[in-house]
């Protein structure tokens, strides 16, 4: 309508005597509609090679025969259209498919608003709204099952040999399993593949977060074809460094320093929080591991006596703790903290807040993986200064990480 001239539309308006939207939403509907149904037309003039009422100049044996009614569903609503038939019943109708009663792209239209956490209801509301079509419950769910093969083949899809860091990371839900609401875990795997861009690898529903879940995690990594991994990023879960020794024995672990910090703090009272914070920054900024761990002695000496089980955690758990020390101050902001993941958790949150409760894994895997498709298309920048990165890694792991590239 753009293209139209001024002159054109100033008459359009007055012969359609339009005042309001709502004209102008009734108008374009029976437009359209009036175009579908001379578009039909004209399909079958071609199909028979002459016009309506041109019956001197027939070139085929075959000729029209009727109407049939059709009740579809368009971008301007339901409307009913008069399909012309052949006799023969060869005319394939191209602008209206047969067998086909949706022409309105309403199927992903549900799929992208399902995909931003609308409840069913809520997407009724809005189609019926915007375009005057009844969508129930049943078929939303329906129309989302579609996407199930897609999911199964991303899900299975054949990975890169070689990722240089990879962030796990589980996200939890209450799920309904049997008539009762139970706590599930989307085990959540991220990377960074050797052109410095981030990939969600995969997302696992299921029971609450362990160790030996994670090791089917791996398992299944391993079984698509990832070989070898540089750095692992994880959180502080018990039996996370069994389970990748377990899979990937050459590959190391950084433990997330952030949720070290939280778990440090949390035995500490509001009074002497800020401070034994500040006393931990020494630790993990320190230039080299023998600095650090100097610090870690200095902070024992300061707090050991009062909190003794705050700092023990961090002795124990030293060596994977303290693998970023080896690495460049760019590597370093890349896997001390597991915050690039979390980060990608949050924006599931944004989309689930609205669903308290799943009716199945198989629905909590549907959002979360549109979810995924669409927080994904932005993930077109790779991480600063990635070639000095590249070229530091092969020098670490020498003829291990040049072959992958």
């Amino acid at each position: 309508m753009s293209t139209l001239s001024k002159e054109i539309l100033r008459q359009i308006i007055t012969d359609g005597d339009l005042k309001t939207t709502g004209d102008l939403q009734s108008y374009l509907k029976d437009m359209f509609k009036g175009a579908l149904q001379e578009m039909l037309e004209a399909e079958l003039d071609i199909e028979l090679g002459y016009q309506k009422g041109d019956r001197k100049n027939k070139k085929t044996p075959n000729r029209r025969n009727g109407h049939s009614q059709k009740k579809m569903k368009t971008q301007f609503g339901e409307m009913e259209l008069n399909v012309p038939r052949d006799r023969n019943g060869e005319f394939e109708p191209k602008v209206v498919p047969k067998n086909k009663r949706n022409i309105s792209g309403i199927e992903q239209k549900i799929i992208s608003l399902y995909a931003r956490g609308m409840s069913t209801r809520d997407i009724h509301d809005q189609i019926n709204e915007i375009y005057g079509i009844e969508v129930s419950a049943e078929m939303v769910s329906k129309i989302t099952e579609k996407i199930i093969p897609e999911i199964n083949q991303w899900q299975s899809r054949p990975l890169d040999p070689m990722y240089p860091f990879v962030f796990m990371d589980a996200i939890h839900f209450k799920v309904r399993q049997d008539n009762q609401i139970v706590k599930k875990a989307a085990y959540v795997v991220l990377a960074v593949n050797k052109d410095g861009l981030k990939n969600v690898l995969g997302i696992w529903i299921g029971e609450n977060e362990t160790s030996k879940f994670w090791l089917s995690v791996l398992n299944s990594l391993k079984n698509r074809g990832l070989e070898d991994v540089m750095v692992f990023c994880v959180d502080g879960l018990s039996g996370f460094n069994q389970a990748i020794e377990a899979t990937y024995p050459n590959a190391e672990v950084q433990r997330c320093i952030i949720h070290q910090i939280r778990n440090t703090l949390k035995y500490v009272p509001y009074k002497d929080r800020k401070k034994l914070a500040k006393d931990l920054k020494t630790i993990y900024t320190a230039p080299d591991e023998e600095s650090g761990f100097e610090a870690l002695m200095g902070v024992r000496e300061t707090w050991d006596k009062k909190y003794p089980y705050a700092i023990k955690s961090w002795e124990d758990n030293w060596d994977s703790l303290s693998t970023f020390f080896k690495y460049s101050n760019d590597v370093r902001k890349i896997i001390y903290t597991t915050n690039i993941i979390e980060s990608l958790n949050r924006q599931y949150r944004k989309v689930t807040k609205t669903k308290s409760i799943f009716p199945s894994d198989e629905s909590l895997e549907k959002i979360l993986y549109l979810a995924t498709k669409n927080i994904t298309k932005k993930w077109s920048r790779r991480y600063d200064n990635w070639d000095i990165i590249v070229n530091q890694l092969c020098i670490m792991y020498e003829e291990k990480f040049e072959q992958y590239l």
